[in-house]
């Protein structure tokens, strides 16, 4: 038998583990939070320690991803639907504003600091903006955030393309790197493959993780030890689903035109994965490098990156393996790692639905990190120390 990951236990779980309210807390800022992909994984590995987690600040511009986070995080302090910049207003290096310095008092100690910004200058498919994307500057207000809030934990999670931004010059993650050392951290990035942390699908992801002065292990040695090595197929992730029918929207199955039904049922009729030049839109014949779309999903094999586009097979490789059809939001969500106690019920709309799930950070990404770290290290570690030392 495989080794367990730390979502092999949570995956099918319809009812949230409880907390234990006398455990030692951890307190974390989430910016650019979502739907609370990063938080939950963070709750997820705080609870594993025998801790609990507390969330002083989480901060979305999007009010239904806030009204996600608040349904499934009710305990937080402070879920705010307004931009990041309307708490971290300040310039990299300066003295805090007066709103910084009331977001200093209303979240009190931080323990940890995630970060998400927007990813969509950095995409490889945004070829008109990409790599001077104003949005690209987003990236460095979770840098003003640790300088102002002093976490002993900071991580910031993007796309890989985020290495080639030219917005800043010499780009937002050298910069980062540059001045979270500058104020006494232990900085390292890697692109993380997210199916060596024992997610079902094949996605890359960018991670900047910062440990202040006095944490016994490295950024470096959490990166090593964190992979679980355990691949996950979409059998594993999705194979229960099979029957799951009903009104609930999130079983719903997507309904597609007849041209998809006929592809769709070409390929369970010849048993095959790809479909033929000949069958698919005039657009995607020919000579392409678009073999996934119209494609059928392997039971053996992780899922393709999951997108808002899972509910369509012109949008990617989201044929189900058995079914003549595209892969639920309910499927999408469990490829993502969301387990199924997780709450989309917020979301009014089909699309809606699609958009949050398919844009959420798998919560495998901080459970696997932070794992190792609480392993090692007790990030709820006053920060005095840390103040100190940048006041020196």
């Amino acid at each position: 038998m495989p080794p367990t990951t730390p979502t092999d236990h949570v995956l099918r779980t319809r009812s949230k583990p409880p907390t234990d309210p006398d455990a030692a807390p951890v307190r974390i800022v989430d910016l650019f939070a979502g739907c609370g992909g990063l938080t939950l994984g963070a709750e997820q590995a705080v609870q594993a320690s025998a801790m609990r987690l507390e969330i002083a600040l989480a901060v979305d511009i999007e009010p239904l991803a806030t009204a996600v986070y608040r349904r499934n995080f009710p305990d937080a302090e402070q879920v705010q639907t307004d931009s990041v910049e309307s708490f971290f207003d300040g310039e990299l290096g300066a003295h805090a504003t007066f709103t910084e310095q009331l977001t200093q008092i209303n979240t009190g100690r931080v323990d940890v600091l995630l970060g998400g910004p927007p990813c969509q200058g950095h995409s490889n498919l945004n070829n008109h903006t990409r790599r001077i994307d104003e949005k690209n500057a987003l990236y460095l207000r979770v840098v003003r955030a640790a300088e102002i809030l002093l976490p002993r934990v900071v991580l910031i999670e993007n796309v890989p393309a985020v290495r080639n931004d030219r917005h800043s010059g010499e780009g937002v993650v050298e910069r980062a790197k540059k001045h979270l050392a500058a104020l006494g951290y232990r900085v390292d990035d890697r692109i993380i493959d997210l199916d060596t942390l024992g997610v079902a699908q094949r996605r890359r992801r960018h991670i900047l993780l910062a440990l202040a002065d006095g944490e016994p292990i490295t950024p470096d040695q959490i990166f090593d030890a964190a992979p679980t090595r355990v691949r996950r197929d979409l059998r594993w992730a999705i194979g229960d689903l099979l029957d799951a029918t009903g009104d609930d929207p999130m079983d719903r199955a997507p309904q597609a035109n007849d041209a998809n039904r006929k592809r769709m049922q070409y390929l369970l009729d010849n048993d095959e994965y790809d479909l033929p030049n000949v069958l698919r839109p005039q657009c995607h014949q020919g000579n392409h490098s678009y073999k996934s779309m119209y494609g059928r999903l392997r039971w053996n094999e992780p899922a393709q990156t999951i997108t808002s586009g899972f509910g369509s097979i012109g949008q990617g490789r989201y044929m189900h393996p058995q079914q003549a059809r595209a892969l639920t939001a309910h499927e999408a969500a469990r490829i993502q790692g969301f387990p199924d106690y997780f709450d989309f019920s917020s979301c009014p709309t089909r699309h809606a639905l699609a958009t949050m799930i398919g844009n959420a950070v798998p919560p495998a990404l901080t459970a696997a990190l932070f794992n190792v770290l609480l392993a090692q290290a007790n990030p709820s570690a006053h920060v005095a120390t840390a103040r100190a030392r940048v006041s020196a």
